[in-house]
């Protein structure tokens, strides 16, 4: 086990076969540019996985990580802006999202090496 911190958060994608398989196909090569953003932002794993038009991200940062610093960082940067707008074409906002809301933090409900 690591001694990284775990987040985990979800978000919908438009359910459309051709819009899902453009998005992945977007995730098989992600500009080096994010790649580089998200490094230097203190995560250090990243996966994405989907069901359906369901996506479930697994983030681990280090201790130097924090949402707001990389929610200002990434207003700062034209390239992540345009990777974010071009992927909002994609994605749909879960139901229970407030608006202007992406991607929603997920609550652990278990914890097995807890129990």
């Amino acid at each position: 086990m690591s001694n990284y911190q775990r987040y985990c958060l979800a978000l919908d994608l438009k359910n459309d076969p051709v819009l899902i398989a453009e998005y992945e196909a977007y995730h098989r090569a992600v500009w080096p540019e994010i790649l580089q953003s998200i490094r230097e932002s203190g995560i250090v794993q990243l996966e994405i996985y989907r069901v359906a038009d369901r996506l479930f991200m697994i983030m681990e940062v280090n201790d130097t990580f924090s949402f707001d610093r990389k929610s200002i960082a990434d207003a700062a940067n034209p390239t992540v802006q345009r990777w974010e707008e071009l992927m909002w074409q994609y994605q749909q906002a879960l139901p229970v999202a407030k608006p202007g809301e992406k991607w929603l933090l997920m609550e652990k409900i278990f914890d097995l090496q807890a129990s």
